[in-house]
Formats: structure tokens, sequence, C-alpha cells
């Protein structure tokens, strides 16, 4: 039968053991759960079964600059414990996974588990490190950005369990000049978790939820029902402001906005930078 890719997560998670050997393990076991369980303990891929129902929420976040600043990736490694996170074989376990990131550019981390290098692969080294060390660990994601005619910047809070990309376009011959502004950009990311770069990104369904909640909150206040829409739709500009990096107040200077920032550097050096997107990794996020 076929071999789904929740199948082979499902098990991956369970046991720890690596996902192509859980992979195998379903085939032959034609797709019985318990059984493929069994077989992978028997072979010892598999991490001890008390293991199975533990958390990895603390770990790294690392990034890398690419391509003179025209390109960074980041990659989030976990473990169990803020120890283990800080070990050399843990922290070697990253590097090394994180280098077979930028030498493959594969499209997620199933694949990433396949490749390696030096006669050896992500998901060999996973099973080996785990058990060395007696914990759960997991390559939980990674992103690859690049950009024709600007700067992505990757910024790495102290203790490396945050961390952020900004790519910002159209930067002309203003490079290094701007990467500064860039990093302030990051930083703003990873203090005020901004969910969206601009206002035109957030979702319709979003936007009509918060108008909700909004009106609602108006009429147990007791204003007027033909107000609610006007009153509601003027409430939404501090929504904005909390949500879109563009319209935060900077908070190396609260009397301006991020997108003020930019626009006074666009100004300065006649150019037309346009910020594109953002990733922020947080060992705390909730994981999907």
């Amino acid at each position: 039968m076929a071999i789904t890719a929740a199948q082979v997560k499902e098990l991956r998670d369970k046991t720890g053991a690596g996902m192509m050997d859980c992979k195998k393990a379903l085939t032959e076991a034609d797709g019985d759960f318990e059984k493929a369980v069994e077989i992978l303990r028997k072979k010892g891929a598999s991490v001890a079964a008390k293991r199975a129902e533990r958390t990895a929420s603390e770990g790294v976040v690392l990034t890398r600059s690419l391509e003179n600043g025209a390109a960074a990736a980041m990659i989030e490694v976990n473990c169990e414990t803020d120890f283990v996170a800080k070990s050399d074989d843990f922290v070697k376990f990253a590097e090394f996974a994180f280098d077979v990131v930028l030498e493959n550019k594969p499209a997620n981390v199933e694949e990433l588990l396949s490749l390696g290098k030096d006669n050896t692969t992500v998901a060999k080294e996973l099973e080996t490190i785990m058990g060395k060390i007696g914990e759960k660990i997991e390559v939980s994601r990674f992103v690859i950005e690049s950009s024709d005619n600007g700067v992505v910047v990757g910024y790495v809070h102290h203790g490396s369990k945050l961390g952020v990309l900004v790519r910002v376009d159209n930067t002309g011959d203003k490079n290094e000049a701007i990467e500064p502004i860039i990093k302030d950009m990051a930083m703003q990311v990873a203090a005020m978790r901004p969910e969206y770069a601009y206002r035109e990104e957030v979702p319709q369904s979003v936007i009509e939820k918060e108008i909700d909640i909004y009106k609602e909150v108006l009429r147990k206040e007791g204003k007027p029902e033909n107000m609610l829409d006007k009153i509601a739709t003027g409430k939404l500009n501090k929504f904005y402001a909390e949500t879109c990096l563009l319209e935060q107040a900077y908070i190396k200077d609260n009397s301006k906005t991020i997108g003020a920032l930019l626009k006074e550097f666009n100004k300065e050096n006649s150019i037309d930078a346009k910020l594109k997107l953002f990733h922020r990794f947080s060992l705390s996020d909730e994981k999907k």
C-alpha cells in the first residue's frame, strides 16, 4: 500500500526515529502503525519509548548571509533542554544540517533528512545524536531568501533562541548603507512580533473578524448602530499599527514608524527601496 507523508510524520513523532527509517518500517509493516513501531524498536533505530511524548522546545536558531548579502538563510533545530542546546554535539549537528540545506536547497524538512554529505545523511546523523545524547532532537524548519536587486539581512537575538530574516528590494547601489536600517527592521520584528509587512497583506477574513469584534464592543458601550461601521473602521488603524511592520512605531525612536524610517533613507539616498518580506523563527512558536 502507498505510505503517506502524514503516516511517516506520525511515526517519527511517536518514535523519534529518522524519516527514512519510518518510511521503510511502514512499508515493511504494510501500513500497520504498531507493527512499524515494533520494527523500529527491534532494529534499534527508534529512540526509547519513554522519549516519544517529550517536547523538543529548546534548541537554536541560526542564520547565514550568502552571496555578499543578496541572500540569507535561517534554520531552527530543536532539542529538549537548554543544556543540550549548548552542547558541542548538538551545535555541530545543527551546523551540519544547515550546510546540507545550503548545498542542496531542499523543498522541505522531509527532503532535507534524506540528503547529506561526507557519506552520511541528516537522518543518519539525527539518529546518531539522539542515541548519544538521549533527547528528542528535530530539525523544525528552514528558509532561504534571495533578492535580485536588494539585500537580505539575518539577525539572531542573544541566546540563539530567536532569529529573523528581512528582505528589502530595489536598493540600487546602497546595499552597504542600507544594511543597518534592515538590521533595525529585523530587531523590530524580533521585539514587536508583527504578523504582516503591509496592511494590504492582511487577509480580508481577518479584517472582517476584527471589525465584528469592535462592533460588538461598541454595542455593549451603547454606541448608536448607525455609527458602528465608521468607528470600527477607524479602530483598524490601531490594529494595523500593531500587526504590520511598516506601520509599527520604531523601537529606537517611537516618534516615527518603520515605514517613515525607510522613506527617510530613500529620500536621503535618492532610491526607492521597498520592504519585501520577513521571517521570524522563535523557539517559543507553536509548532504546527
